[in-house]
């Protein structure tokens, strides 16, 4: 087939969020179908400034078709219009202006898709938010999908989003409680649905120690005996998430050896001069994503006695604290972030706001637990359906939590080997790919194409 994913912005600097998620989908699609993308020439989302060169270019295996966009986006201003929208009475056309606002504002990407739509067999639309798939999506809703990464904000419940979801014919969710949520929401008339998500790559190794990627490639360590949802059962754990045993309801947790052998992620923690307990955050460095209450909990944890340290690794869009208990690790190239992963004791992911996260799913690839904000339901979805992770509500369970974690190696090994167990089930390539392929077998017609085979070492 040939297939056009449209995406707002695209390109291998870019390590978050739904344009990663396209990438990744894009690249491993690439391998049995021909693939286009088609996106606008900006690099970062806050502007919309045109960066890259207009045209077409070829990343990782993809063909990429960039153009330019016709305006950039007046932050300030914006904010200003969106608190008026979201609180006043308006009419459709203040929406579209809002949309035109927002950006990225490419009239000559939606130029191409109407005059050349018909050369594709298959059009991906990803994410509801921007202008290219709220225009783009009706020129040929029955060669559309739709990969909403969606959760509950102010502008979903704009009247423009009730018609984009009312006009799809196909939708791939991330995970159930977001198919739930837009359930709920909207009147959603599909012709061919999944829950689909994203492959997590998982790591493997040449036999000399070096990181190896690939398909499906075979997780390191066995696996503790199953229970019925095929995990080992974490501790016995209260309404909110926390592990009971703590406040003398159990034994102490035991204290981590200082010479605890470590994997690739000894040489991340090297080369950033990094000891003792670690955890780790990756993503964009930015109040939306929860870093200043980040910031804020992890205070409060130093403060009460813990000793860990907080690496930062990703883009930096806000202040960061000057203290020693945080080290600024920057923009890692792909293998660097695995080391990361792996070097961290725990992996924080404090955003209120997720459809997915691949940060949460990758650091379970690589064995290491995560802790996450009880604000984003498939966050607490993935910590209840794996046992690989706590949540939080509050400052308060937030350092009970993190503590516990710290201090119990046994129970973060044991938290690793289920977040491992829970990727390998649900999220290896194969699977995802298997469910595209039906997504569009179901709009084309056309039979799925053979898949490559799996790794003898994969779960069956």
């Amino acid at each position: 087939m040939k297939i056009a994913f449209i995406i707002q912005r695209y390109g291998t600097e870019i390590l978050g969020g739904s344009e990663y998620h396209c990438r990744l989908i894009a690249e491993r699609m690439a391998n049995r179908h021909q693939v286009d993308v088609l996106t606008t020439c900006a690099r970062e989302y806050t502007t919309w400034k045109n960066e890259y060169p207009e045209g077409l270019d070829r990343i990782r295996g993809v063909n990429v078709r960039r153009f330019a966009n016709a305006r950039t986006r007046d932050l300030e201003a914006f904010n200003r219009y969106s608190d008026w929208i979201f609180n006043y009475p308006h009419t459709r056309e203040d929406e579209l202006r809002w949309l035109e606002e927002q950006g990225p504002w490419c009239p000559a990407l939606l130029e191409y898709l109407q005059k050349q739509h018909q050369q594709y067999d298959v059009l991906i639309f990803f994410t509801y938010l921007y202008a290219p798939t709220v225009l783009g999506l009706p020129i040929a809703p029955r060669k559309s999908i739709l990969v909403p990464t969606a959760h509950d904000e102010p502008a979903i419940h704009l009247g423009i989003y009730r018609e984009l979801f009312a006009a799809a014919t196909a939708v791939a969710f991330n995970t159930d409680t977001e198919k739930a949520f837009l359930s709920r929401t909207f009147d959603v008339r599909t012709i061919v649905e999944e829950t689909v998500g994203c492959g997590v790559d998982l790591l493997d190794t040449d036999g000399q120690g070096k990181p190896r990627r690939g398909v499906d490639a075979p997780l390191e360590g066995p696996l503790v005996p199953e229970d019925e949802e095929g995990a080992a059962p974490a501790p016995e754990t209260q309404k909110d998430g926390v592990p009971r045993g703590r406040r003398g309801r159990g034994p102490r947790p035991s204290r981590p050896s200082p010479d605890r052998k470590r994997g690739i992620g000894e040489t991340f923690r090297r080369r950033h001069r990094l000891f003792g307990p670690l955890a780790l955050y990756g993503g964009r460095i930015d109040p939306g994503k929860g870093c200043e209450e980040l910031f804020e909990y992890f205070s409060t944890y130093r403060q009460g006695g813990g000793d860990a340290t907080l690496a930062l690794m990703g883009a930096k869009l806000m202040p960061i604290p000057e203290a020693p208990w945080v080290r600024f690790a920057g923009m890692l190239p792909e293998a660097e972030r695995l080391q990361a992963l792996d070097a961290a004791d725990v992996v924080i992911v404090p955003s209120p706001l997720e459809s997915l996260s691949l940060l949460a799913l990758e650091a379970m690839a690589m064995g290491t637990p995560v802790l996450c904000n009880a604000r984003a339901e498939v966050l607490v979805e993935h910590c209840r359906r794996s046992n690989a992770g706590l949540y939080y509500a509050d400052r308060d369970e937030f350092v009970e939590a993190l503590s516990l974690l710290m201090a119990d190696e046994r129970l973060r090994g044991q938290m690793g080997q289920n977040g491992r167990a829970y990727v390998q089930a649900n999220y290896r390539w194969d699977v995802i790919l298997g469910k595209y392929d039906r997504l569009m077998g179901g709009l084309t017609g056309a039979a799925a194409p053979a898949a490559p085979r799996a790794s003898s070492t994969a779960a069956r």
